[in-house]
Order: C-alpha cells, then sequence, then structure tokens
C-alpha cells in the first residue's frame, strides 16, 4: 500500500468525519464519506466543501486547490462502496457494540490488506479489534476538533497491530502535515491522559477555598501562560463531556490518585451548567464568545502608612528582588522577623501557616510569596490562615508598587501555579517512566493537542527537576494524598542531575 496514493474510505458525517474527509481530500487523496443515517453524509460533505470554498475567501486555500480537493470527495450510498478503499476510518458514536459490530461487517467487504481505523478518543483499540476476524489490522488514529486546524493524531497500535499497520498510518499522517504521535494502548491514549492535571488539580484548589474561579484561571492564564484556565477549558468542552472523561479514565486506571475526579462536577453537570453550549457553566455568557464574570482586577496602588517594617526571609529566593519594592513604597527592612508589620516569605510546596510554625514565625503578619521563575506577568500572593488584614494590605502595596499584577490567595500547599505544574510534569513523567509515548511525542502530544506553552518534561527542566520533586514531595507530606507521589522518572533524573527529557539507556 502506497500511503501518498492511499483510498480513503470514511464512516460517519458528524463534526470529527467532516474534518477527517476534508483533512485528506485536500492532502490528495480519494475520499469515500458514509454515514447510516439517511443525508447525513451528503450534508457533511456539503459542510466540508463549503469551508473549501471559505478557504479560497480567506486565502487560505487557491482556487485550483480547492477543485482539486472537492473532486476527490464522494458520497458513498451504501457501506459497500467502501470496499475498494485501503483505510477505512470511523467516527461514529463513542459506544464499543457499535464499533465492533462496524468493523465485523466492514471486514467482509474490504481487501485482506485494507487497515480498519477508529478514532475513538476513550475506548481500548484492543477491545475494539477482538471482535475482527484480523484484528492485526486494527488501529485507532485519533484526531482532534477541528481536524484540519488541530496538527496532530494520535496512533494507537492494539496488542495485536501489525508493526507495518503504525508504519503506513504514521507516514499517511505526516504527508498531510500532521503531526502522528504513536501512543501504547492505555487509558485516555496520551493527550487526554497528560491533560488531566489541570482540570483535576485546578477542581482540587476550588474544592479547597483556595481562591475563586476568575482567580485560578487569571493565575494559570497570566503566570503560567496557559491559553486559558482550567474552568474557561471545562465551559468550552462541556462539563458534561469533560466530566464523563474524568471518570473514565479514573477508572479505567482502577482508581488511580492522580486521575481523581471531583465531587463539584456532578451537581452542576445535573444543574445544566454545563459551558458555552447552555450559555452557563463556570461562567455565565451573555454571548456565545463572552464570559460576562470580571477577571480579577489590575493592581492599584495602596498607599501604606510610613514607616511599614518589612522583614523578608533570608532563605527567599527572590529576596534581593523584594526589597526595592519595599523600599519604593517607603517601607523599611528590618533584620529580625520581631517587632514588624509584614513578615515576607517564599516556600515549595508548603502553606504559609505551616512554613510559619515551622520557623516560629507570627503567621498575622505574614505573606507567602510563589518563588516560581517566570511569573513576570502575575504573582500570587499567599495569606496565611491568620494574616491580618492590614498585613495583607502591606503586601498588596509592596507588589503593585511596580504595575505587575497579583493576585491574593488563601492558604495552600504549593500556591496554585507550583501545585498545578508540578502535576503536570509528574504526570507526564509517569508517561514516559510507562512506556505509553516516548519523551518527543509527549511533549508534541501536549504544545500541540492541548496549546501548552511547553511539554510537560521541558517544563520540568524549566522549574529544575529537584524542585518539582521538592514540590511533590512536601505536598505528599502534608496531605498524605497519594495523588501528589512523585514518578521514579521524576525521583531518579533529579537525582542523577538529568534532563527529564533523557530517556532511558538502550537495553
Amino acid at each position: 500500500m502506497n500511503p501518498a496514493t492511499c483510498r480513503i474510505g470514511v464512516v460517519g458525517g458528524g463534526t470529527m468525519g467532516r474534518g477527517i474527509v476534508q483533512l485528506f481530500a485536500v492532502a490528495g487523496h480519494p475520499v469515500l464519506c458514509y454515514d447510516a443515517l439517511m443525508d447525513a453524509a451528503q450534508a457533511g460533505v456539503d459542510q466540508v466543501l463549503a469551508l473549501l470554498r471559505r478557504s479560497v475567501l480567506k486565502g487560505k486555500l487557491s482556487a485550483a486547490d480547492q477543485a482539486a480537493a472537492a473532486s476527490r470527495i464522494r458520497v458513498a450510498d451504501a457501506l459497500a462502496e467502501l470496499a475498494d478503499c485501503d483505510v477505512v476510518i470511523e467516527a461514529v458514536v463513542e459506544d464499543l457494540g457499535v464499533k465492533v459490530e462496524l468493523f465485523r461487517t466492514l471486514e467482509t467487504l474490504v481487501t485482506d490488506q485494507a487497515i480498519l481505523a477508529t478514532n475513538t478518543s476513550s475506548l481500548p483499540v484492543s477491545a475494539i479489534a477482538a471482535g475482527c476476524g484480523k484484528p492485526e489490522r486494527v488501529a485507532g488514529l485519533h484526531f482532534f476538533n477541528p481536524v484540519p486546524l488541530m496538527k496532530i493524531a494520535e496512533i494507537i497500535p492494539g496488542l495485536r497491530t501489525r508493526a507495518a499497520v503504525t508504519e503506513t498510518l504514521q507516514a499517511l499522517i505526516a504527508a498531510t502535515g500532521h503531526r502522528a504521535v504513536v501512543v501504547a494502548d492505555q487509558p485516555g491514549f496520551l493527550v487526554n491522559h497528560v491533560g488531566r492535571g489541570l482540570y483535576t488539580e485546578g477542581l482540587r484548589l476550588l474544592e479547597e477555598r483556595v481562591a475563586d474561579v476568575p482567580e485560578i484561571d487569571a493565575l494559570l492564564r497570566d503566570a503560567a501562560g496557559f491559553r486559558m484556565g482550567p474552568f474557561e477549558l471545562l465551559d468550552l468542552t462541556g462539563l458534561d463531556v469533560s466530566g464523563r472523561v474524568m471518570e473514565s479514565i479514573y477508572a479505567q486506571f482502577y482508581q488511580e490518585p492522580r486521575f481523581r475526579p471531583s465531587s463539584l462536577v456532578a451537581p452542576r453537570v445535573a444543574a445544566g451548567l454545563l459551558g458555552r453550549k447552555t450559555q452557563a457553566g463556570w461562567y455565565a455568557y451573555e454571548q456565545e464568545s463572552t464570559p460576562a464574570p470580571g477577571r480579577p482586577s489590575a493592581p492599584t496602588r495602596n498607599t501604606v502608612a510610613p514607616g511599614l517594617r518589612v522583614w523578608i526571609d533570608p532563605a527567599a529566593d527572590d529576596r534581593r528582588a523584594m526589597a526595592p519594592l519595599v523600599a519604593a513604597v517607603g517601607g523599611e527592612l528590618r533584620g529580625s522577623p520581631t517587632d514588624v508589620d509584614l513578615i515576607l516569605v517564599q516556600c515549595w510546596g508548603e502553606d504559609a501557616t505551616g512554613y510559619c510554625r515551622a520557623r516560629g514565625l507570627d503567621a498575622r503578619r505574614c505573606i507567602a510569596v510563589d518563588p516560581l521563575p517566570g511569573l513576570t506577568r502575575r504573582r500570587t500572593l499567599m495569606q496565611t490562615v491568620a494574616t491580618t488584614r492590614a498585613a495583607r494590605d502591606a503586601a498588596c502595596a509592596v507588589f503593585g508598587s511596580d504595575g505587575i499584577g497579583y493576585t491574593v490567595i488563601n492558604d495552600s500547599l504549593g500556591f496554585v501555579v507550583q501545585r498545578v505544574l508540578a502535576t503536570i510534569v509528574n504526570i507526564g513523567a509517569d508517561i514516559a517512566q510507562r512506556g505509553i509515548a516516548d519523551v518527543a511525542d509527549i511533549e508534541a502530544a501536549v504544545t500541540l493537542g492541548l496549546g501548552y506553552p511547553h511539554g510537560p518534561l521541558s517544563w520540568g527542566d524549566r522549574i529544575g527537576a529537584p524542585r518539582v520533586l521538592m514540590i511533590l514531595e512536601n505536598l505528599l507530606a502534608a496531605s498524605a494524598d497519594p495523588r501528589y507521589r512523585a514518578s521514579p522518572w521524576l525521583r531518579r533524573r533529579a537525582a542523577a542531575g538529568l534532563s527529564l527529557l533523557c530517556p532511558d539507556p538502550e537495553r
């Protein structure tokens, strides 16, 4: 089979099926589209043709290329018309029984050399293949919506899939301009697996009342560089859909604590607060694309009484950077934490109250500042359970003096950004440890499939593997929650001084 001239069959004329048809037609392949619902395939193809015409108007496609792509697309009136296809991709309802029955029928129609691919996002590929007489030619080929724009596809070999099938699909995807990542047949595959950290830890922070929804989103967007915060993303994808994925991955991993869902989700789904599609979710939407609630406001230059006395913990990573901010508001640095108005500390994976107790500091006058490097657009100021209003307002004045945004949160193990990033890095490291995907594919899946600014392992290197390990160990020690136990991949590379991108030695 020549991947450059494959005849492609697509079963399903819905959103995913239409995107797959468009992708392969533009890449030069003849494509047949079939749907069991009357007129659904024709409606899907008509939408693809309209999108191609729109691409010409936008200058993204030449008129000649549009006409050529359109000429390659044909509607199949019966499943039997796919008999001559080299690759058949199903994009039907996410139901194991439906997919198995479809593949059994396709086996009786296509040639012995044809590849059968499933676009499943959550079902085990090996379970789908097990219903076939030739499971060795079945593989997962998971695209993301919108297919032409999301430049990544997961290739998931089943346990019996021939290596040649995987290789053919890799070449086929590469020719479309998308990145193919090969993933073991495990729950969530790669993108949905590694993406759990942002959602589950964001929900956990909300459960603990560390901050409210807009504040958590703002910190992860502005400070960490995510395009959207976890609650904005949940509203975009739909809480009903994301909730099912969270439950499914947790169950398929036999209640692995790293993927534990939140009890906050079910009541909101029952109430119909699903997100943009219902005009109300974590945010209210006056229009489809506009959240009604405001973002955390920009800092103001709070005034403080003259002679503010401040002690900065000598162990603070940013001690030298904080001192000029104190001076800018007329504050006086003191050499002792006694008889001062404000105590500034920094910690990794700890909460401010615990930090004060361990060091004999007055928690009433203490504010902890996240020392994570690179937080140049928004700082996090963390109160202890006892911090006074006067101490909080003094800290706001100090850290509002240079125009960088800040968010004040309640006491939290590991702040907000530390916790979320450490969780993402740890999940990525465990995927590498288990061989679910190789390092390069993990990084590509996160940047292309999730749109994160960095892959989890390179993000870990930017923070520093020992620092990430310290955050997790402190989280685990204080919470006794096994969700924070460190992956061996992270622990060993931190101990050896190696990059998290460093693969295991050849055996």
